[in-house]
């Protein structure tokens, strides 16, 4: 049984989880494109809802005290609605060239806050909702919206635990909702469901390994961190589609 693994995957999907708690919006941003070297498409969807489901939930767990009710109502909710949507598209549209718009939103948006750091986003409810909207969809159709997710969430400027804690538990509500999207249409593979409870110890152990190191990251740098997280990973998938 052992031997149909691939222990690289698993190796670097504790890495993504790691990444994914320092920079506050979840491992899919690094899981789903990294996954792609070693699964079809749709087995990368199917693997990080159901990885993400455990990772989320020991973030909700460590960090439960920031958790912002009002981000929650306001991301959270369009982001569940339209990761539906975004889940039963992926099964009837092509998503090579969403993944280059997807990719050069990441590289773009990235840069922006990068460079005028003094740009700040208001967290009202048209901003809180659109960015629910889009994290949500692209969630849904490509198997990752915590980047997006992160660019509304880091513009905010909030407080690292606040940050970590409410994305954690938007992101948990759309894996739960999309898992069963995916099951639907098929993405969850019978023989891929040997990885299920590797990926469940690895986001419990990547999401403490994250936040040890997080607290040695100061608040200040914070949200640079992030958005150079980000930067990195439009970069990856577009190395990743040249590649393809």
């Amino acid at each position: 049984m052992f031997e149909r693994i691939n222990y690289l995957f698993l190796f670097f999907a504790l890495i993504a989880e790691v990444i994914g708690t320092i920079g506050g919006f979840g491992s899919s941003v690094f899981f789903v494109p990294i996954s792609s070297f070693f699964f079809d498409f749709q087995t990368v969807l199917g693997l990080t809802a159901i990885f993400h489901l455990s990772s989320n939930l020991s973030k909700i767990a460590l960090f439960r005290k920031g958790l912002d009710k009002k981000l929650l109502l306001y991301i959270g909710v369009p982001s569940v609605l339209f990761v539906i949507l975004g889940g039963i598209l992926s099964n009837y549209l092509d998503s090579y060239v969403l993944k280059i718009i997807l990719a050069i939103f990441l590289i773009g948006f990235s840069l922006l806050f990068l460079i005028k750091k003094e740009l700040v986003i208001k967290p009202g409810p048209k901003q809180s909702i659109t960015g629910g909207v889009l994290s949500g969809f692209t969630a849904g159709l490509l198997g990752t919206g915590g980047a997006i997710r992160g660019i509304t969430m880091a513009a905010f400027n909030l407080e690292k635990t606040v940050f970590i804690a409410t994305s954690a538990a938007i992101d948990f509500a759309i894996d739960f909702t999309r898992t069963i999207v995916y099951f639907k249409n098929g993405f969850i593979h019978q023989h891929d469901l040997i990885y299920v409870p590797f990926l469940l110890i690895i986001g419990l152990i990547g999401t403490y390994i994250g936040k040890y190191i997080l607290q040695f990251i100061p608040q200040e740098r914070f949200k640079q961190t992030s958005l150079v997280l980000i930067l990195f990973i439009g970069i990856i998938m577009v190395i990743q589609i040249a590649i393809n």
